[in-house]
């Protein structure tokens, strides 16, 4: 009894890892530093999207929650998620989806939410078992052409499943929607900039590879933000857009209304990320504990409701409405610096970058993925038209060929014998003994002389945009000019 007790206590020591801590720690902290920095924390500069957030569009393309299906219920989408894509916790997954839908957050939205997804007050979205939700035309434009090898896939944490390693976005993502993150000893803080404007400025830049900062000012003059606000001109924006690095000065959208003699302060719009709830319970305390300021406020009313934001200062009649604005535009968040950090995956690693570089390296990406596009509709229309030529020439000689098939013992000797007498590959014999009798009339031959003529044309289209960088580039400025001609939408925030 006592020799097997021994023998359980035999420590195995080969796990044991043996060297001073700063070694170890060194060790250890690179590569976790490294995998939070490039797999979770940071967007790449093609697409603007972090792994999860890739994932979860990826997940609901695979389940065709499409915006013209009905809503599917977040649990299913967060666990196929979970389950295929990404192993991290549910929390996760689910909060970076409803962040995709909440139109006080992100730009353009890509997860159409149907259920509480939260609010501008702070209000925490509904568990994920009560809400349901489908992808966006948008999304849907962030994943055109990903059937057509236009990216690189990967496999996923256990290497049963591919994904991709970035998305087409046929839209300049990183740009409208912005990005924020932190990982270890880096940041993001990426602002949203307006669809039409963006388009825009990449426009101008395939027109002029040289253009200058000053001169993409013209067409992006500033970030856009979805909750609107106003926008101060000045210097911060220019060094953000220069140096990728730059604060952006951002005020709530108000204005003063009469009653009865007294003042009030309506304010319709509120900065960036701010919380109106803890604004408005901000001006609040200031009233109560700094009366020889903020003493001549009478009441603060909310009357948001769903036609938009109403917040209502009122003011005691012989308070100046412009120095009490002065005074909360000081000491409250209707004003905000909004402190720029452009830092983005590029190459598989972490840059810090102005708006020109965010524009080069997203134009070079989409030339990139429509010349692979092109190429694989290039292979696409050749092989059809290699058919084609088999099947007319079948058709024209119909008689022969059921002969052939006919006096054949096997269909590999119908095979052998076609391709013999009429010279014909393989692939073209197999489509030729594949055809149904009923499409061997003079209708059908006319379709294939049409669609053959047709293909002929696809096929030198698709040969000189594949053999031309100014074509792809040509391409890739009439596609984003369609897609501001679908999405049309005016400027949220003022700039004075």
């Amino acid at each position: 009894m006592a020799k097997k007790k021994q023998e359980e206590e035999i420590v195995d020591n080969s796990k044991i890892i043996e060297g001073t801590f700063e070694q170890v720690m060194h060790n250890s902290m690179l590569p976790y530093s490294e995998h939070v920095i490039l797999d979770r924390a940071l967007p790449r500069v093609e697409d603007g999207l972090k792994p999860v957030q890739r994932r979860i569009l990826y997940t609901m393309l695979e389940l065709g929650t499409t915006p013209d299906k009905p809503h599917r219920k977040s649990a299913r989408i967060v666990g196929d998620c979970l389950g295929k894509y990404h192993p991290h916790g549910d929390s996760s997954v689910y909060g970076a989806m409803v962040k995709l839908a909440q139109p006080f957050n992100t730009m353009m939205l890509l997860v159409d939410g149907h259920g509480n997804f939260g609010s501008v007050d702070g209000d925490s979205a509904a568990a994920m078992r009560y809400t349901e939700a489908r992808m966006t035309p948008f999304a849907l434009e962030m994943l055109r052409d990903l059937d057509k090898n236009t990216v690189p896939m990967t496999l996923n944490f256990d290497d049963s499943l591919e994904e991709p390693a970035v998305l087409p976005s046929r839209i300049p993502n990183l740009l409208v929607n912005g990005a924020s993150g932190i990982a270890v000893g880096l940041a993001t803080n990426i602002p949203p900039h307006s669809l039409g404007e963006s388009i825009d400025g990449i426009v101008a830049y395939i027109d002029n590879r040289n253009i200058s900062l000053e001169e993409m000012m013209k067409y992006i003059p500033a970030p856009d933000f979805p909750t609107g606000g106003i926008i101060i001109a000045n210097q911060g924006i220019e060094e953000a857009y220069k140096t990728g690095k730059g604060k952006i000065i951002l005020r709530a959208k108000l204005h003063v209304e009469d009653e009865g003699g007294k003042k009030n302060i309506v304010v319709t719009e509120i900065p960036y990320q701010v919380n109106k709830a803890d604004l408005l319970s901000k001006i609040n305390d200031l009233r109560e504990t700094n009366k020889d300021l903020f003493g001549g406020i009478a009441d603060i009313v909310d009357e948001s409701d769903r036609n938009g934001m109403r917040c209502v200062i009122k003011l005691k009649k012989e308070t100046d409405a412009d120095t009490m604005i002065a005074l909360l535009y000081k000491k409250t968040n209707l004003q905000v610096n909004f402190s720029a950090n452009m830092t983005a995956i590029v190459n598989n690693r972490p840059m810090q970058l102005g708006l020109l570089d965010i524009i080069a390296h997203y134009v070079e990406f989409q030339r990139e993925v429509i010349y692979k596009r092109s190429k694989f509709d290039l292979e696409a229309a050749e092989k059809r038209e290699h058919i084609l030529q088999g099947l007319l020439i079948a058709v024209n000689n119909v008689r022969e060929v059921v002969d052939i098939v006919l006096d054949s013992k096997t269909y590999a000797e119908s095979k052998e014998r076609l391709m013999m007498r009429f010279e014909l590959t393989d692939r073209q014999a197999v489509a030729v003994l594949d055809i149904p009798l009923k499409r061997l009339n003079k209708l059908d031959i006319n379709k294939m002389l049409e669609e053959q003529k047709e293909l002929l044309e696809r096929i030198a289209n698709l040969t000189a945009i594949t053999n031309s960088k100014a074509r792809q580039y040509g391409v890739v400025k009439k596609e984003l000019l369609e897609i501001k001609k679908k999405y049309p939408g005016k400027r949220m925030s003022q700039i004075v």
